[in-house]
């Protein structure tokens, strides 16, 4: 990704900010916060604004419990009061607020702030109904939510509100010009967590070995995964596949047998899986960026994707992994197959290339990147091109 393009669409406007702006006052509003990767973006750039000296809070409703059993196991553990589920914010020593109940977010749950951020369809419908002292609204848009468990003409309707918008991948941007006529928007792309992963260079597995995210998310594909696991399997017997996700394996989307399956692992324990891996696969049908393939990379494994989100951009099929249309089943296998296939040397440069590819990605510079477009949200407000208010820091 190229930062410097990048910061080009963060240009605040001319005068702005103020000289004595030291600190902006931001809210992001959360449907849930649990330990997904879109609550892990959130978490990054909330902790890295709060070094850059603003003030942070999340606001989040708790997470349902599912079945019966853990709503009754969920009350007794809490005595009958609320239980607060575990969050990435907890770790990061970011301000959380977790609501009593299970309700949306309202206008007297978030402080006055100087602006106040969506996160998910349903967080822009709560602030479009905040006061103008929640401050200037935005919209951090992950992916394009008009999947068809979702109602989607809300969800359109959302792209649509007088929002300042930030979005993680070019597509994105794309997305919000030519569906909902909005050309003001900021790209502040994804970065991989370099402290976490990382590998040594290294050589081949010395038995072929594919890894990917066990995830029933329907856009995530992973019938089409399997299906090109098998596929390739039955041509290499011995392939040794790898796996990871947070919830256990259903029965309709069974792994291939034998494969070393972990369950809900440790961030910092995934990069061992990575890097035990020749080759990741990820078959989505729709991403709105993909961080585990951006995380393998770190890793120095080779990517075999589809055409969609980070990996479409960031893919040149033959050099640092490979690329292929999305639902082709035999493609996706005939490009593990030529991963797998390829001479120790020809391998090592896959994967040199591969951690090239995210080597020069930063969340500080993903952080700058984001501050920029509050700043410009801030601006818009003042400007009456957005809803919201200004805050105090912000006044002259």
């Amino acid at each position: 990704m190229d930062y410097e393009v990048a910061r080009l669409a963060v240009s605040p406007a001319a005068g702005f900010p103020p000289a004595d702006l030291t600190s902006v006052r931001i809210t992001f509003v959360m449907a849930t916060a649990g330990v997904g990767g879109g609550t892990l973006v959130v978490a990054e750039h909330a902790q890295r604004l709060i070094r850059l000296g603003h003030q942070v809070q999340v606001v989040s409703a708790p997470i349902k419990p599912g079945t019966l059993r853990e709503k009754l196991s969920s009350w007794t553990r809490s005595a009958g009061k609320q239980t607060r589920h575990p969050s990435v914010f907890d770790e990061y020593g970011v301000d959380h607020r977790v609501l009593d109940r299970s309700r949306p977010v309202e206008d007297r749950d978030v402080p006055d702030a100087d602006v106040v951020i969506a996160t998910w369809w349903e967080t822009a419908e709560w602030i479009a109904n905040f006061g103008p002292e929640k401050g200037a609204k935005a919209y951090f848009i992950q992916h394009h939510e008009v999947f068809p468990y979702l109602p989607v003409e809300r969800c359109r309707a959302t792209y649509r509100l007088p929002f300042h918008k930030i979005v993680i991948a070019q597509w994105l941007r794309q997305v919000m010009a030519s569906e909902y006529g909005d050309t003001a928007v900021d790209l502040v792309p994804n970065s991989v967590d370099k402290t976490r992963f990382f590998a040594p260079e290294r050589g081949k597995q010395p038995v072929p070995t594919v890894g990917l995210l066990y995830s029933p998310t329907p856009f995530k594909a992973l019938d089409v995964s399997l299906a090109a696991l098998q596929a390739v399997r039955s041509r290499l017997p011995n392939l040794r596949i790898l796996s990871f996700g947070s919830m256990r394996p259903l029965p309709q989307f069974p792994l291939p047998a034998g494969t070393d399956f972990f369950l809900s692992p440790p961030r910092d324990k995934i990069r061992n899986i990575y890097d035990q891996c020749d080759v990741w696969v990820t078959a989505s049908r729709s991403e709105g960026f993909n961080l585990p393939a951006m995380e393998a990379m770190a890793c120095r494994t080779p990517v075999v994707s589809t055409r969609t989100g980070w990996p479409a951009e960031a893919i040149v099929s033959g050099s640092n992994g490979v690329l292929v249309d999305i639902d082709d089943v035999e493609a996706i296998a005939s490009g593990i197959e030529w991963v797998l296939a390829q001479s120790p040397d020809a391998w090592e440069r896959l994967s040199a290339n591969a951690f090239s590819t995210v080597a020069s990605s930063s969340w500080d510079a993903s952080a700058k990147l984001f501050e920029g477009a509050l700043l410009n949200a801030c601006a818009r407000a003042a400007r009456r091109e957005i809803a919201g208010g200004v805050g105090k820091s912000l006044v002259h």
